[in-house]
């Protein structure tokens, strides 16, 4: 009985890791986009001038 408690509370502890990591991860991808973006319409601002 104990030990489902355990392996239930680790299950969610490590499901709520999971989803922390996953948004992390976009996140990250989001903001690595933006700046690119960012880049890329500065590069062609630039050489249109």
């Amino acid at each position: 009985m104990k030990g489902n408690k355990l392996a239930m509370v680790l299950g969610i502890v490590s499901l709520f890791a999971a989803i922390a990591a996953a948004v992390t991860a976009v996140v990250l991808l989001l903001e690595k986009k933006k700046k690119d973006d960012e880049e890329l319409e500065h590069y062609l601002d630039c050489s249109i001038q």
